[in-house]
């Protein structure tokens, strides 16, 4: 063989090489979800979709202040105390690793946000690189859950105005007060917003939508 056809052979495969290697990458690039935590992160409300969304081929990333182990609780009303309690008990309950530092993340790579509840949005949410995290997804267009209190999240960044969306009772001042509409039902959709009140509501079509809304988002962001 000439060194010319030598020449052009090598070129062939370097060629067919880079453009099977751009395939496999699209292949095997994965729908990703952001999960913000922190201590006192609801357990119920976070285990469900840190389990459900993998069995849809989505990963989901677990972000906190600090990437580390953090301290989950339960939430729930006891149900036969003898003194009656008007609003839910904490206990504590698992734990669960972010393996992602919030300064750290990079909103573009994701395809959607899931807020979950707790406590631990009430002070999370004073995290400005969490405020630029959830700004982006709000302005992307990109598909926002939000469960319990993790829609204070969604307020202190500014995402609830002229938005319809529900959350536990106790917080409808936090939809409010930040220029929204609260509405007292199971689960809400407004536009890439899909909110429902506590984890009792999961059964509703609240993951359906959030699913179905990720694989739409995750295809633009393919091509």
């Amino acid at each position: 063989m000439k060194t010319n056809d030598l020449v052009r052979c090598a070129v062939s495969l370097a060629v067919l090489l880079a453009v099977t290697t751009t395939g496999l990458a699209a292949e095997t690039k994965k729908c990703k979800v952001l999960m913000p935590i922190g201590d006192a992160t609801e357990m119920m409300d976070t285990l469900y979709p840190y389990f459900r969304l993998p069995e849809e081929g989505i990963e989901i990333v677990v972000a906190g202040p600090e990437a580390r182990e953090y301290h989950g609780v339960m939430h729930e009303k006891p149900p036969d105390a003898t003194i009656p309690w008007d609003i839910t008990r904490e206990q504590p309950s698992y734990h669960i690793k972010a393996t992602v530092a919030f300064r750290d993340v990079k909103p573009a790579e994701y395809a959607g946000l899931f807020l979950s509840g707790g406590r631990a949005p009430e002070y999370i949410r004073y995290d400005k690189d969490l405020m630029r995290i959830t700004k982006h997804f709000f302005d992307a267009n990109k598909p926002v859950a939000v469960v319990c209190h993790g829609i204070e999240i969604a307020a202190a960044a500014g995402g609830l105005k002229g938005r319809k969306a529900t959350t536990v009772a106790k917080c409808e001042l936090d939809i409010t007060s930040f220029g929204g509409t609260y509405l007292n039902q199971p689960w809400v959709l407004d536009r890439n917003l899909i909110s429902c009140r506590t984890w009792h509501d999961y059964g509703t079509p609240f993951f359906k939508e959030f699913i179905r809304q990720l694989k739409e988002t995750f295809a633009k962001m393919k091509k």
